[in-house]
Order: structure tokens, then C-alpha cells, then sequence
């Protein structure tokens, strides 16, 4: 019978101490969501996504961007980024543009991988019980595809509770995309983040009405982000790393 009191009594401790060290966990925590974009924030690929387009372009015969212009257009939908990049195109030639794009991208995807830092961070913020997901321009094939690669001892795609893209809700700036994120995770306004490398995904989040931090090390210059009041710029993924533990 004691030994009976003595065993109810261990897991009745534990049980209550799993709760408190929850609950401080989310009493320490700012946010309890936060929301990447892929490319330029935790994928190294804005040079590749910048050539493909210009090869596309180039391809269909229309003026060839110039590196900043294509880059500007990273983290909008597919046909609404190159519609962007290449106005001199006709419409009746946007299923080629986006063919000759897709086929450019894939001679390269393979030699991308994400930024040093990356999985590190997320880790640290998987421990302090954060949400995490994902909000791209990206579509859900091309996600998909990339989140099935492994990097560590896990799939990428495992490291995120979930994801939106831009084939299957509203692009970049609207702010459906966090606004679905939201309503999935059951998280407020005011605990949700959003991190990313360009000034589409500052609008975004003011847009939905949630907080957000720019990286410098992606498509946009930083010098831009300033309009969209981000909490932080970070000019590397060791200064996001620690804004986020110290701040998120």
C-alpha cells in the first residue's frame, strides 16, 4: 500500500512539474509561432533564382532583368514574380516563362542548401516550445520537394509544424497566407512572427497585423525594411539565432 502512495505520489510530481516547466516556458516566450519565408532566409538561393529568371526571360525573348530587378520579384508567386520581371512579355507567353524557368531552377536546386546556422536555430527554438512554419512564394511541389531532402538526421520538412505557399492561398503581400497559419495553429495576432529577406514579407506581416524581423542576407537591401518597422535586422543567421532566444 505505501509503495502503492510512493509510486501515485512520483507521478503526480512529475505530471505537475512537466506543467510548470511548460508553463514558464510559454510565460518566458513572446511568441508562440513564428513564421519563416524559405528563400533568402533559410534557403542560400537567391543567386540561383535570380540567373533562372534571366535565363528564362532571355529564353522567350523578352529584356533580361538585371540582377536587381530579378531579385526584387523573389518571394512572390511563380507567374506573378516573372510577369513582374519580364513586362515586355505577352501574356500568351507565360505558360513558356514559366516552364523555361522551372527547368533553369532545377539544374540547380541540387547545389543549394540552407544557410549555416539554420538547423542549429531551429532546434533552439523547438526546445523553447515555439511553433514554427512556413510562409513562401514558393509552390507546394517545389516546397514539398525541398522539404523531403535531409539535412541532419531528419527531413527538412520535419522541422516545421506546417506551411503555406502561393499556389494554394493568396501571394505575397495579402495577408491570407498568415492569416490561414493562424487560424491552423490556433495562434493570436500578437504571438505570431514573421521572418524574412524582403520587403514583400514585412508588408505581408503588417498586413495581417503580427510583428516581424528582416534578414539583410537575402534579395532585398535592408535599407527598405525600415518603412515596414521590423522588430530587428539581422546580417546573419548567429544574429537572428540570438535575437530570437533573447527576444522571440
Amino acid at each position: 500500500m505505501r509503495g502503492g502512495l510512493s509510486l501515485r505520489y512520483h507521478v503526480e510530481m512529475t505530471v505537475s512539474t512537466s506543467a510548470v516547466s511548460s508553463a514558464s516556458r510559454a510565460e518566458s516566450r513572446r511568441f508562440d509561432c513564428i513564421a519563416f519565408d524559405w528563400d533568402g532566409t533559410l534557403f542560400d538561393s537567391t543567386a540561383i533564382i535570380v540567373r533562372s529568371i534571366q535565363a528564362a526571360v532571355a529564353e522567350v525573348g523578352g529584356t533580361v532583368p538585371s540582377d536587381k530587378e530579378a531579385a526584387y520579384v523573389i518571394g512572390l508567386g511563380l507567374m506573378q514574380a516573372l510577369a513582374h520581371a519580364a513586362p515586355d512579355v505577352p501574356e500568351d507567353k507565360y505558360p513558356a516563362l514559366g516552364e523555361a524557368y522551372k527547368r533553369h531552377w532545377s539544374l540547380h536546386v541540387d547545389d543549394i542548401s540552407l544557410f549555416e546556422g539554420t538547423l542549429p536555430m531551429l532546434t533552439s527554438l523547438r526546445e523553447r516550445g515555439h511553433r514554427l512554419a512556413v510562409a513562401t512564394g514558393k509552390s507546394r511541389r517545389g516546397l514539398d520537394e525541398v522539404f523531403a531532402r535531409v539535412q541532419g538526421n531528419a527531413k527538412l520538412g520535419d522541422w516545421f509544424d506546417t506551411s503555406r505557399t502561393a499556389d494554394e492561398t493568396a501571394g505575397k503581400p495579402h495577408p491570407q497566407m498568415l492569416l490561414e497559419l493562424m487560424e491552423e495553429l490556433d495562434v493570436p495576432p500578437e504571438r505570431m512572427l514573421m521572418i524574412g529577406d524582403t520587403t514583400h514579407d514585412l508588408l505581408l506581416a503588417r498586413n495581417a497585423g503580427v510583428a516581424s524581423v528582416g534578414v539583410s542576407f537575402g534579395a532585398h537591401a535592408h535599407d527598405a525594411f525600415a518603412q515596414y518597422s521590423p522588430l530587428f535586422i539581422a546580417h546573419s543567421m548567429r544574429e537572428l539565432h540570438d535575437w530570437l532566444i533573447e527576444y522571440a
